[in-house]
């Protein structure tokens, strides 16, 4: 029986979809791939339907609508938490992760580690294509939330990560509801104020070749809203006698 379920949520991604898949196989031949396709106009859900006819390891779960990033890993892991994987891939779909650093990074998970994740933001780490003023924002975001949560964690927007199972099985999955960048701040700050193992593993963040990113003005102002309220929420109790 696989041991990784590698949870791959797709929107419009019909030009990257082949290709990405191609490359988690070459690194992961044994684990199985789940596309959490949101009805996706360009038709990427039935690509991967196409390619799961002629791939047993390969499944889909279609949703009804596009509905967040946050609500697609979700639905992911609660499918990994019922049928007992030991180990949950992030991964995006567009390219940007490269799939040869997972066997590394379950490697690390193996050893003990929570939640490894693949960062750009520690010693090796880098981005390959972007502007200077997508680094600067990623990079005051990192150091923000940081600050404000009290966190040790580098690049804890990263969405390149590898879970222990027993350690998503821990946090009530059923309280998270924030999307895109906050809701990958909020898993690793849960994780991690629970005591969790937190382990960065440095990668090289390669922007999209193909497609158009999700980013948006929202997603951004979401993540600080929510990183304020929770160091506030945060701080708060810890005084409450």
């Amino acid at each position: 029986m696989a041991e990784t379920l590698v949870i791959l949520p797709t929107y419009n991604e019909i030009e990257s979809l082949a290709t990405v898949i191609g490359r988690i196989r070459q690194s992961l031949p044994l684990a199985v791939v789940l596309v959490v396709d949101d009805s996706s106009p360009d038709g990427t859900g039935e690509l991967a339907e196409q390619l799961a006819a002629g791939d047993p390891g390969l499944s889909v779960l279609h949703r009804a609508a596009k509905d967040g990033l946050g609500r697609a890993y979700l639905a992911g892991f609660r499918l990994a938490l019922e049928r007992d994987y030991l180990y949950v891939v992030e991964i995006d779909a567009d390219g940007s992760h490269d799939p040869a650093e997972l066997p590394a990074m379950l490697q690390i998970a193996q050893h003990g580690a929570d939640l490894v994740i693949g960062s750009r933001w520690v010693a090796g780490g880098s981005v390959r294509n972007w502007p200077w003023l997508r680094q600067a924002i990623s990079r005051l975001g990192n150091a923000y939330a940081r600050a404000v949560l009290r966190s040790d964690i580098r690049d804890i927007t990263a969405g390149f990560r590898v879970f222990r199972a027993e350690a998503l099985r821990s946090l009530d999955l059923s309280a998270v509801s924030s999307q895109g960048y906050c809701f990958q701040v909020e898993l690793a700050w849960r994780l991690e104020r629970a005591g969790g193992v937190v382990v960065e593993h440095p990668i090289t963040f390669v922007e999209r070749a193909a497609g158009r990113s999700k980013m948006h003005l929202g997603i951004v102002v979401e993540a600080l809203l929510r990183v304020t309220v929770w160091g506030i929420g945060a701080r708060l109790a810890r005084h409450r006698p």
